[in-house]
């Protein structure tokens, strides 16, 4: 059988088995690792074809197998730049939440008004989740809800909105979610462009979700009791400490993007930047207590809260990437791009929408992944130049996609979890608001470009 075919088989076959995790019960980073694994095996039966010619000596086995390892090792490095992006962001935030740097934002929410709060939290949420990542955030917000609304049906919608702002605040920033670091690292789009030109498709794709939800409230909410749940409480760091570490996490995260435009440094050296500030700040802090508050301090500092970070969600990436890197190596993808722009007439706005629906069905990360492979950058000012509409609007897509189903995204199983929201409650209610809203933001996108020429 064909090498090329077999890889393909394997990648579908894997793919398959991450898609339907919740029925198979695997772990996706366990599959995505098999599916690295296999696929590059599978390379080396007979690797000749997609090596370039330049790279080994005909007829010279070891010069063949040579190439083919800094063929991985260049797909490697360029996977390790979001790895370590992402390893640094989820140990920033992590220590930011322990350490009792989001307890504010808890005691800002605080309102009587059902439309009042409902808007706080679609704010709070967008704007929240294009600095921290969107599973963070959705955490955050519903541990305040907790504390503010006793209604469980009331709750649940709220965390619909949640779901929907979430992923549509990660979706205009660099930073705000997977799929756009990954294009961000790459180069395909700059922070400045997806900010200006994205940022009110977002916005579009939030607010009339959260305007037609508001209609549903009426009124004011009944006082939650107080039953001793908290967000997250410092206990060692006075109120002035634990704003200075949301400060320098937070605003650290900000900082990322301009630190790059600054220094054209890749994004990952940025996020280390900030992460080795925050490290350094909170162990003066710690340092400096007295005796009688350091007890459990330790399981606040940033060595403790490196074993926190999520591996199986790094080893997924990596996984997931690396097979992907493989498929573009052999040329599969480039040909599943010229398939997708003759079968559509060259439409991205087609092709990028209908990435957008999938992602509601699969991991965004691969599609975003597999639709990088597709397609070579192309000269500035084209569609598919840096910052063209490809791009920016897969970025968009990819992001504001997921809220379609609440297995869409990695805010909307966190908040299926902690809800325990259903598939079919979250289908009938929240759905077609969040289809509603992405089709509004492909429209409102549309007119920036074809009416408004920007």
């Amino acid at each position: 059988m064909n090498v090329t075919l077999l890889i393909i088989i394997v990648f579908v076959i894997g793919y398959a088995a991450i898609a339907l995790e919740a029925f198979t019960k695997v772990n996706k980073a366990a599959v995505a690792l098999l599916m690295f694994a296999f696929c590059w095996t599978l390379f080396m039966i007979a690797p000749e074809p997609f090596v370039p010619a330049v790279m080994y000596t005909a007829g010279d086995h070891h010069s063949l197998v040579q190439a083919v390892s800094e063929i991985i090792e260049k797909h490697l490095g360029s996977t390790s730049t979001t790895l370590f992006f992402l390893m640094g962001a989820m140990t920033i935030v992590e220590v930011v939440d322990q350490n009792g740097g989001f307890n504010f934002v808890r005691d800002v929410m605080k309102t009587t008004s059902k439309r009042t709060l409902l808007w706080r939290i679609a704010f709070m949420t967008f704007f929240f989740s294009a600095i921290l990542d969107n599973l963070t955030t959705s955490i955050v917000m519903i541990m305040i809800l907790r504390k503010l609304v006793a209604n469980k049906q009331d709750r649940m919608l709220y965390a619909g909105l949640v779901v929907i702002a979430a992923n549509s605040g990660g979706a205009f920033s660099p930073i705000g979610d997977v799929t756009t670091i990954m294009l961000w690292n790459k180069g395909l789009i700059t922070a400045a462009g997806v900010i200006m030109e994205i940022f009110v498709p977002s916005l579009v794709s939030m607010l009339i979700p959260a305007y037609l939800l508001s209609l549903q409230f009426k009124g004011n909410l009944v006082p939650v009791e107080d039953t001793g749940e908290v967000l997250t409480e410092a206990g060692e760091l006075t109120s002035r400490q634990r704003k200075a570490v949301f400060f320098l996490g937070v605003g650290g995260l900000i900082f990322v993007p301009i630190f790059k435009s600054i220094t054209h440094l890749p994004p990952f050296v940025g996020i280390l930047l900030v992460l080795g500030l925050l490290w350094t700040a909170t162990e003066i802090f710690y340092s400096r207590l007295p005796k009688t508050r350091t007890k459990g301090s330790t399981q606040k500092r940033v060595t403790n809260m490196l074993k926190r970070i999520d591996i199986s969600t790094i080893l997924f990436f990596l996984g997931i990437l690396m097979a992907v890197a493989c498929l573009e190596q052999i040329g599969v993808l480039e040909q599943l791009g010229k398939g997708l722009d003759v079968a559509f007439d060259g439409n991205h706005y087609l092709v990028t929408g209908i990435i957008g629906v999938l992602s509601s069905i699969v991991d965004n990360v691969p599609l975003v992944a597999g639709a990088m492979g597709m397609y070579p950058v192309g000269a500035p000012g084209t569609d598919m130049g840096v910052d063209g509409i490809f791009w920016q609007l897969l970025a968009y897509c990819a992001g504001v996609g997921g809220s379609m189903l609440i297995i869409g995204s990695a805010a909307g199983v966190v908040v299926m979890g902690l809800e325990k929201i259903s598939f079919g409650w979250y289908m009938k209610k929240i759905t077609w608001l969040a289809f509603v809203g992405y089709l509004a933001g492909i429209l409102c996108y549309w007119v920036e470009k074809a009416v408004l020429g920007m």
